[in-house]
């Protein structure tokens, strides 16, 4: 975690673009139920935040001090964060489809991709690190090298480290899961017996709901 972590953490608390309900879980697309439910498309809704995401990307890429020729967005909520990310780093900018365009030349990248490039994905967020890693899969197939996967938040789920550890490929996020319920305690988001419910739902998510 960077400078900018705690603001950016704080900050998705307050617009809503994460809820926390320990009381009251949300219901997963999945199916599972979670004391967490993550939106990060409505920061594109306000500016200073939005840019203060591009300005911590950016900061995070170059302490990373890695040769990127491209930054690719995760179709489609990590599209205009890339976007974001490419103009401020005066690089060319392109996209992944979650799957092939269904007419014309079929394409899962769009934009100009050379081949043997080095590229820094970007996404919203990050979960099981599915999405992503087949978007690394497809950046690869096109002969392409991706440097790091970054997103604006994850969960830190074991699973997603381990899918990204045996794909061999790097990933970054400006915030996370632990991080996030510090801050949402500090700012008295969340009391501490909330605290403590939450902490235990990262360990465990699939039977978090039968353990409270």
């Amino acid at each position: 975690m960077d400078k900018y972590s705690r603001d950016i953490a704080k900050n998705l608390l307050q617009i809503n673009a994460i809820k926390l309900s320990p009381q009251n879980p949300f219901t997963w697309a999945s199916g599972m139920r979670s004391p967490i439910y993550c939106d990060n498309r409505l920061t594109l809704s306000f500016p200073d935040l939005r840019n203060l995401i591009a300005e911590a990307f950016v900061s995070q890429l170059e302490s990373m001090d890695c040769e990127i020729d491209a930054i690719g967005g995760v179709a489609t909520a990590g599209i205009p964060h890339g976007v974001l990310v490419a103009e401020k780093m005066n690089k060319p900018f392109f996209y992944v489809r979650s799957k092939p365009k269904a007419h014309g030349r079929k394409n899962l990248i769009e934009g100009l991709l050379q081949k043997g490039s080095k590229v820094v994905l970007i996404e919203d967020l990050i979960s099981t690190g599915m999405s992503s890693l087949m978007a690394v899969e497809v950046v690869r197939q096109q002969g392409s090298d991706v440097q790091c996967v970054m997103s604006i938040f994850n969960y830190g789920f074991q699973k997603a480290i381990h899918a990204f550890e045996t794909k061999k490929c790097t990933f970054a996020s400006l915030c996370n899961y632990d991080l996030l319920l510090e801050e949402a305690l500090a700012i008295n988001y969340i009391q501490a017996d909330h605290f403590e419910m939450l902490k235990k739902w990262k360990s465990d998510p699939e039977g978090w709901m039968t353990n409270n």
